[in-house]
């Protein structure tokens, strides 16, 4: 936990109902939640993340596990909410001027916030192109910091099938870098981190 509680502990207090446990593994995780909807074209990311949340701290009594594990199962109720928002807005009409923006961002930190813009678009850049579940492994292992086997159960697929898409979008990525025009001191690696 960022906040450098035990994750033990709020874990204990949170299932048992206090509030303070609440807050800290919101805070602790609705970032990274708001910014996998965000990226992957939610219309109300801070709806489908507070949804998210509802079902989180509904079921939490029920879960057991580790942090990562926790982060993992949080994940897939994030990632449900989201294929629900596509089939709800599959069924009836886009309106006109509805634009994914990332300038809605709001927060209480100036610092983080222009991270957290600069950082979403170069990522939504990146990824817009891909396909979505290519580009729903990467946002899952890199936004959400998930292991290959966690993405593999918030998306009910194989390790092995995680993993070519992981390799696919991956390589995809590096070829869009490696042809573009800015290439100029560009990374070999896209995302270095998912080397692991």
């Amino acid at each position: 936990m960022r906040t450098g509680l035990p994750f033990d502990d709020v874990l204990t207090a949170a299932q048992a109902g206090a509030a303070w446990a609440f807050e800290v593994l919101y805070r602790d995780l609705a970032p990274a939640v708001t910014g996998y909807l965000r990226l992957h074209g939610a219309a109300e990311p801070d709806d489908l993340a507070s949804e998210t949340f509802l079902g989180v701290f509904t079921g939490l009594a029920g879960f057991s596990g580790d942090e990562g594990a926790l982060r993992a199962w949080v994940f897939t109720i994030a990632h449900r909410r989201l294929v629900d928002d596509w089939r709800r807005r599959s069924r009836r009409p886009q309106v006109a001027g509805e634009v994914d923006d990332l300038t809605g961002l709001v927060g209480g930190d100036v610092e983080d916030d222009v991270l957290v813009r600069f950082g979403a678009a170069d990522v939504h850049r990146m990824c817009a192109g891909l396909p979505d579940d290519q580009r729903a492994v990467l946002l899952l292992r890199i936004l959400a910091d998930l292991t290959v086997d966690q993405v593999a159960q918030v998306m009910g697929r194989s390790t092995a099938s995680v993993k070519a898409l992981q390799r696919r979008g991956l390589r995809t990525l590096r070829d869009r870098l490696e042809n573009s025009p800015e290439k100029v001191g560009a990374p070999a690696h896209p995302f270095p981190a998912l080397r692991r």
